[in-house]
């Protein structure tokens, strides 16, 4: 039996979903790239490349990692290049998209063998969460006046634009899309490429998948642009799980188990955002607040409904753990790192990566 605390990706579950950006690609005829920020698990990209053009990324290092260990088309983007960096950043890109004109003018002669993209913010967003809109008030992510976009179009191709968050309601992406051709059509039509970035998740359970495929089709052929999504949940979505052990119970006003694991070194995203981790089915007459062993007093993943008292050894399953929690694990309190282990397509595990106290220790200085 494989030593808990591990994170479990199902090749499988990994597979329908790549299966349904497939099926994008092929009847939008929309590029799909990866974006590395929210999965960054290289190990499986040999099965994601397959129905995937590329990366797209949001630092040097993701960049780079992109470039050689997925291929396909790379994009490289960022809030803010280095000066120091930028050379390497266009010796690994295809592409580059600036966040400012300021940005896009003062390295303009330093990428000018590239096709160079800038980030629009249109000013509306799917998030109802103002720590992840990119359109809340004074927001840092894009331009948003058209006049002074167009006076730096002769020095891009295409437009970056990510204002979904979690969206899963087709007819509200429809509704900001429609406003963005409202605000910038004059513009969409004088480049040659779109990236609507990632957020949309069009590879959830009854998402109108033929629909959202013909809005993209139609708006690629309204303004001839090359249309490109981002997804990063999307592609992962409920496809890795973590898998923990009880340690400890105790009863404190409330039962409580302690795991091997910890929220906010192993779950951070969920910590940020105060989301109760998911446990299933979560039914039956014995409630248990799921705790981590850091010393963090708020490490709770939550509260859920077990069909028999929970004692130590017992192994519970923790959903969903795979966008923009494998790459914001830290290591906190030294709590032991997952370890990373795939189930293959034949139902085989296979431990890809175990980390030591030689990995804690050259983490720091």
């Amino acid at each position: 039996m494989i030593e808990t605390p591990y994170y479990l990706i199902d090749k499988g579950r990994l597979l329908g979903n790549l299966q349904r950006i497939q099926r994008v690609r092929e009847r939008s005829g929309a590029r799909v790239l990866l974006a590395l920020k929210c999965f960054a698990t290289w190990s499986v990209f040999d099965l994601m490349r397959e129905h995937m053009d590329g990366t797209t990324s949001s630092s040097l290092n993701e960049v780079k990692l992109g470039r050689e260990k997925f291929g396909g088309e790379t994009h490289a983007y960022s809030v803010a290049f280095a000066r120091h960096e930028i050379d390497e950043v266009a010796r690994n890109a295809d592409k580059i998209i600036f966040n400012s004109i300021g940005q896009l003018n003062r390295f303009k002669d330093r990428t000018a063998n590239l096709p160079r993209g800038l980030r629009l913010n249109p000013q509306v967003s799917s998030s109802s969460f103002d720590l992840a809109d990119p359109a809340r008030p004074f927001s840092r992510l894009g331009e948003w006046d058209p006049a002074k976009v167009e006076g730096v179009l002769e020095a891009i191709t295409g437009f970056m634009i990510h204002n979904n968050c979690e969206n899963a309601d087709f007819d509200l992406f429809d509704r900001m899309l429609a406003q963005i051709e409202a605000r910038f059509g004059s513009l969409l039509e004088r480049v040659e490429w779109v990236s609507l970035g990632g957020g949309i998740h069009f590879t959830g359970e009854n998402y109108p998948l033929d629909r959202f495929c013909d809005r993209l089709k139609e708006f690629s052929g309204r303004y001839g642009v090359q249309v490109y999504l981002e997804p990063g949940e999307a592609a992962v979505t409920n496809s890795t799980t973590l898998e923990v052990t009880v340690l400890d119970t105790l009863f404190n006003g409330k039962h409580l188990a302690i795991v091997d694991s910890s929220i906010e070194a192993h779950m951070l995203d969920l910590l940020i955002y105060r989301e109760t981790a998911r446990i299933e089915p979560n039914a039956g007459s014995h409630r248990y607040m799921v705790c981590g062993k850091s010393c963090l007093a708020g490490d709770i993943f939550g509260e859920f409904a077990f069909a028999k008292p929970l004692e130590v050894g017992d192994r519970l399953t923790i959903q969903n753990a795979a966008g923009y929690t494998m790459v914001k694990k830290n290591w906190f309190n030294g709590v032991r790192m997952p370890s990373i282990v795939l189930r293959e397509l034949d139902g085989s595990l296979t431990v890809q990566r175990e980390f030591s106290f030689d990995d804690f220790v050259t983490s720091l200085s």
